[in-house]
């Protein structure tokens, strides 16, 4: 992913938003408000999580067209299938920004695929090649082992999966882990290249065209960098724009999950990701969540070598994918 700059419009947008979403009371004001028989009562476990994402890294990084890639993929597969769901693998060539030929494989797991009332959660599950964010410019293209910026929403997807079948929400799910998220042009492409935001997200604009007709979720959820200790969530300006119902959603079921926290009332900034295709080309309403604070930009460790596994934390996950849990069980069928 990368940052995209339409300030004036994220500025009107966060005014509009604040007035509805933003509350006057306290946190123990709010805590005493909440309705008890909205709780989700199946529990995520954040530790479980933060193992799933370990295990991805384990392959090392997940660029395309690596053994690592696709031995991650396998294990995703495998993952999905243990949990009950019925898995679907697009697999396709995509060409890069320097024309190399990228085999890709989406990975769609579905819980009750005969419903048609459904919801769309999402991750990219592969690695940037090129760590050109790290201070040391001498490792700008060594690839990156992705734990925040990949593992870390597949990881929340998967371990959402384990828990399906007990939570048992009354529409259908599916979880879709997209490939060539972050193989994006970087600064040394050609200069034709190099601001092309296209370069990004090659899978969900593949999956984005290759949907069924009459496939139309309620909505969707992207997950992208999910995992950090310090990582906390605003307002995406994408997202507003597009579907500002589902971010007052999804932050309201924060804080009846207890993670409002990390779910920050606050706008951050626009952002190229897989929610694009999802919104533009796929028509379904979408929203990002991801690390990204107004004042400091993406965590430090955003497309550097540093992007491992002792910058995950099990209570981030947690928070995150409790939501999620929280989310899908207030989904009702009229």
């Amino acid at each position: 992913m990368k940052f995209s700059s339409f300030l004036p419009l994220l500025f009107a947008l966060a005014a509009t938003f604040s007035v509805s979403c933003k509350s006057s009371k306290t946190a123990a004001e709010n805590a005493e408000t909440i309705d008890s028989s909205r709780l989700c009562r199946v529990e995520f476990n954040g530790d479980s999580a933060l193992a799933f994402a370990r295990a991805q890294c384990e392959f090392g990084p997940r660029t395309p067209n690596s053994p690592a890639l696709e031995k991650c993929g396998d294990y995703i597969v495998a993952q999905f299938k243990a949990a009950g769901l019925t898995v679907t693998e697009q697999r396709m060539k995509v060409t890069g920004w320097d024309g190399k030929q990228l085999g890709c494989r989406n990975i769609i797991a579905a819980f009750h695929p005969e419903r048609k009332d459904r919801v769309v959660l999402a991750a990219h599950y592969d690695s940037r090649p090129w760590a050109e964010k790290d201070a040391d410019s001498t490792r700008h293209r060594t690839p990156v082992m992705a734990a925040d910026d990949g593992a870390s929403g597949v990881a929340v997807l998967l371990e959402v999966a384990r828990h399906l079948q007990k939570l048992n929400p009354q529409i259908g799910v599916d979880l879709v882990c997209f490939d060539a998220e972050d193989y994006g042009a970087p600064y040394w492409a050609p200069e034709n290249k190099r601001d092309d935001e296209s370069t990004f997200c090659l899978g969900s604009q593949y999956w984005s065209k290759n949907i069924a007709a009459d496939y139309k979720p309620r909505y969707g959820i992207l997950l992208d960098m999910v995992g950090g200790a310090d990582n906390r969530f605003y307002f995406e300006g994408f997202s507003l724009r597009y579907a500002q119902p589902v971010v007052t959603k999804v932050w309201d079921a924060a804080r009846l999950a207890e993670a409002g926290d990390y779910f920050v009332q606050e706008s951050g900034g626009f952002i190229t990701d897989d929610h694009l295709p999802m919104n533009n080309i796929a028509g379904i309403p979408t929203i990002d969540i991801i690390a990204f604070n107004p004042d400091g930009g993406f965590p430090a460790h955003w497309h550097t070598t540093g992007d491992t596994m002792d910058k995950l934390s099990a209570k981030t996950l947690r928070a995150v994918g409790q939501t999620l849990l929280q989310v899908l069980s207030e989904e009702r069928i009229p």
